[in-house]
């Protein structure tokens, strides 16, 4: 165990090394302003996103619409479940703290609370990248702007300071897995649904024919 607690501390020290000093960009306005409006890859936006696209496809009666909505809000509850596991796992200081400190500090978790401490894996990207790849995969023609947009939200998190390269590969990697799990749910529960409604169709058909036989 004390083996591995120091090899994950040379990796955190060599990582920060090679790119925590990108995080001296978090309070340039450009990068401020990037930062900014990657939260929207937060959690309430996200949730509030997918249960808009929902609505929208009940009130429009479109059920790929309703299907969408329904993968990206699964997708982001399984993804979210994921990071929080490893987040209560991981102690490991966000790049811009590190830089404050002077030290990487990571360590096993302790269920700290301050979010300074728990930059193990990125929330932000799990998050954008499993509403990106319910899309991508249920709406084909928005597959390019919905992965760029996680993309984009990913990469943002190094130079605002708040990720390391392996807190964005790891979340990439939970959204893209939460995804992925998701969509067997999500089609598995759609033929449940479909042979559901032909057995009422056959019943009400046999019913009718029995009442009015030939």
């Amino acid at each position: 165990m004390g083996k591995n607690k120091k090899k994950a501390k040379k990796i955190a020290e060599a990582e920060h090394d090679l790119v925590g000093s990108v995080a001296a960009a978090a309070e340039r306005k450009p990068i401020a302003l990037l930062g900014a409006a990657s939260e929207i890859a937060d959690q309430p936006p996200l949730v509030a996103l997918s249960l808009a696209t929902i609505a929208a496809g009940l009130v429009l009666r479109r059920r790929d619409v309703t299907r969408t909505g329904a993968r990206m809000l699964l997708a982001h509850a399984l993804a979210t479940g994921g990071k929080t596991i490893l987040k209560r796992s991981v102690d490991r200081a966000r790049p811009g703290r590190a830089l404050m400190d002077g030290e990487a500090k990571v360590g096993a978790g302790k269920g700290a609370s301050d979010t300074e401490f728990n930059s193990f894996p990125s929330g932000h990207t799990a998050g954008a990248v499993s509403v990106a790849e319910a899309v991508a995969r249920t709406t084909p023609q928005l597959a390019l702007p919905a992965r760029t947009s996680a993309a984009a939200i990913a990469g943002v998190q190094l130079p605002r300071g708040a990720h390391y390269p392996t807190d964005v590969a790891i979340g990439a990697l939970i959204g893209w897995t939460a995804e992925r799990i998701a969509g067997v749910i999500v089609d598995a529960a759609e033929r449940r649904i479909d042979r559901a409604r032909e057995q009422r169709t056959e019943g009400a058909a046999l019913a009718e024919a029995e009442a009015h036989p030939s």
